[in-house]
C-alpha cells in the first residue's frame, strides 16, 4: 500500500475521500486545516467518520486555523454551519492529537520512505511544512491535491475555493519543486453524484454506504439550491482516486503558477498549454501529441478526464469492503 498523510478540511466531498483512502491505502495520519468550516469543526468531522468506519486507529492533528496572510473563508452554503450537516454521526471516542499538523507532516516525512501527501483543503499546512523544513520537497513522493482548474473557477469565475483561500500558500507550493497533481474543478465537475446513485449506496446498505448516502442527500441539496448544478460533485475523492488508481485520471504536464493581485483574478491557477497542441483543454490535450515548450516548464500533472464509471466502480466496491 503507498503511504500518505492526508490533509484536508471535512467536508462532505472529503468524507468520501477519508473513506477511499483508508480502505486502499496505508494512511499515516489525517491533519486538519480550516477550509471549508472551522478548524475545530473540521477536526471533529475527521473523528467522526474515522469512528464511523471503524479506523479510529489512525490519528488525527489539527494544522492551521486560517490562511497565511488573509481571513478565513468558510462554505456553509454547501457544507452547513458544521461542515458536514446531514448525517448524524457518532460522538468521536478518540481525541485529536496535541500535535501541530505541521510539525507532524515534518517529522513523519523526514523520516519514513515515499511518503504521498494528499490535500483536499487549502494549502497552508503543506506550505508552512516546506518554509519551515525545506528538505521535504525532496523527501515528499509527491504531493495530490484538490484546488485549482485549467479552466473555469468555482468561488469567483477565475478561482477555484481552495486556492482563493489561501493563494499565498499555494504560489510556495506550486513553485516548490514539489511534485504536483492537481485535479481542478475542470476534472472534478464530471465527477458527479445524483439521486440514482444515493440508491445504490442505500442498496449497498454498509455503514459507510449508508453514510455515503446521507452526506450525497445533504451535498446534492445544498449543491442545487447554492449553484444550480444537476448533482453533487465529489471534488476531493477524485485527489484520492487518482493516488488510488492513476489510470482513472488523464492528465497533461503543465506549468501552473498563482495570481495573488488580480482584482478579478486573485486564487487563479493559471495553467500554461500552450506546448500542446489543440484548443480545448479539456477533450484535445489528452489526445495529441506536444509541441516544443513555450513557456516555463511544467512544475504540475493536471487532471483533464476522469473515468467516472471507473470512479463509481472504486467507491462501489471500498463501500461494498465496509462492516
Amino acid at each position: 500500500m503507498k503511504k500518505v498523510i492526508l490533509d484536508c478540511d471535512p467536508g462532505h466531498d472529503d468524507a468520501f475521500g477519508i473513506m477511499l483512502a483508508v480502505r486502499h491505502l496505508e494512511v499515516l495520519g489525517i491533519t486538519t486545516i480550516g477550509g471549508n468550516c472551522t478548524l475545530d469543526k473540521v477536526t471533529v468531522n475527521a473523528l467522526k467518520v474515522l469512528e464511523v468506519l471503524e479506523r479510529s486507529d489512525i490519528p488525527v492533528y489539527p494544522g492551521h486555523s486560517c490562511p497565511m496572510v488573509a481571513p478565513l473563508v468558510t462554505a456553509p452554503q454547501f457544507h452547513g454551519v458544521s461542515g458536514m450537516d446531514g448525517p448524524v454521526l457518532p460522538e468521536p471516542e478518540v481525541q485529536a492529537q496535541k500535535k501541530h499538523a505541521v510539525d507532524y507532516m515534518i517529522e513523519t516525512v523526514m523520516n519514513t520512505e515515499d511518503v504521498t501527501l494528499i490535500a483536499t483543503g487549502p494549502l497552508t499546512n503543506i506550505a508552512a511544512a516546506i518554509n519551515r523544513e525545506p528538505r521535504i520537497v525532496e523527501r515528499v513522493k509527491e504531493l495530490s491535491i484538490m484546488g485549482g482548474s485549467v479552466t473555469y473557477g468555482n468561488w469567483t469565475p477565475a478561482a477555484e475555493f481552495n486556492i482563493f483561500v489561501d493563494p499565498e500558500a499555494a504560489y510556495r507550493v506550486f513553485n516548490s519543486g514539489m511534485h504536483v497533481k492537481m485535479s481542478g474543478v475542470n476534472l472534478t465537475r464530471q465527477c458527479c453524484l445524483t439521486a440514482e446513485h444515493i440508491g445504490k449506496f442505500r442498496e449497498i446498505g454498509t455503514k459507510a454506504a449508508n453514510l455515503a448516502a446521507d452526506l450525497t442527500e445533504f451535498f446534492l441539496d445544498s449543491t442545487v439550491k447554492s449553484a444550480a448544478l444537476s448533482g453533487a460533485n465529489m471534488h476531493d475523492a477524485c485527489a484520492v482516486a487518482w493516488i488510488i488508481n492513476p489510470d482513472l485520471i488523464k492528465a497533461a504536464d503543465m506549468h501552473i503558477d498563482i495570481e495573488l493581485k488580480g482584482e478579478l483574478t486573485r486564487g487563479m491557477t493559471v495553467c500554461d498549454y500552450r506546448h500542446l497542441r489543440g484548443t480545448d483543454p479539456m477533450v484535445d490535450l489528452c489526445r495529441v501529441p506536444t509541441m516544443e515548450a513555450r513557456g516555463k516548464q511544467p512544475n504540475a500533472e493536471a487532471a483533464l478526464e476522469l473515468d467516472f464509471d471507473g470512479f463509481l466502480n472504486l467507491l462501489y466496491g471500498t463501500l461494498k469492503s465496509y462492516n
